[in-house]
């Protein structure tokens, strides 16, 4: 059976956001020790460059997951801590519009503050090809929450090889045994919430050309 693959895309582009994407990678990392052969493959993406950052975000994974901070001052998009870095949804469903391919994952966590309100997932709507658990937060998160929901994530997630169900079923599954277990361990809501989304009209029109 085909690997499930993990594309990890860090436009955050810090110390935090480093250590972050280190802990994921461990997390993938541990889940195929004392296999002969890997269980997840892992794309790990860290740009500043708009035209490797779409390429990666419309690489078609199983899991696509972008750490970055959530802004929606004007329009949702991905922002590095220094500001000089920015990655805006409309843009990428442009760059959809334009090469007839967006975001080709069944599952996509948006790992930044904000990034669960209707706002972002509308927008997400317009880049996706199919099918989607999206995978935001309804308020500010740090390390400490991004980290104990991971884990139990990535845990749930291959828990079984899945069979019979879409990567999207998949997501939205591993998606609320993450939740249970952080709301166990922390005694707090989670901040991160799964939906499914379809793809908009445009982004469907931008499949077809």
């Amino acid at each position: 059976m085909k690997n499930r693959l993990v594309t990890l895309v860090d436009l955050g582009l810090d110390s935090s956001f480093d250590a972050s994407m280190s802990f994921v990678q461990g997390i993938t990392g541990n889940i195929n020790a004392g296999w002969d052969q890997p269980f997840i493959d892992v794309n790990f993406v860290r740009t500043r460059d708009h035209e490797t950052a779409f390429s990666a975000l419309t690489t078609p994974s199983t899991v696509l997951h972008v750490m970055a901070h959530g802004d929606h001052s004007e329009e949702p998009s991905f922002l590095s801590t220094d500001g000089k870095t920015q990655v805006s949804l409309k843009s990428l469903a442009d760059w959809f519009l334009d090469h007839q391919w967006g975001i080709a994952s069944g599952v996509v966590i948006a790992d930044g503050c904000k990034t669960g309100i209707g706002k972002w997932q509308r927008a997400i709507r317009d880049c996706i090809q199919g099918d989607v658990t999206y995978i935001g937060t309804s308020t500010v998160i740090g390390w400490y929450e991004a980290t104990v929901f991971c884990s139990a994530f990535y845990g749930a997630l291959v828990r079984n090889r899945g069979l019979g169900r879409t990567p999207a079923e998949q997501g939205w599954d591993a998606a609320n045994r993450a939740i249970r277990a952080y709301e166990t361990l922390t005694d707090k809501p989670c901040p991160y919430k799964p939906v499914l989304l379809t793809p908009s009209r445009q982004a469907l029109r931008s499949l077809t050309g």
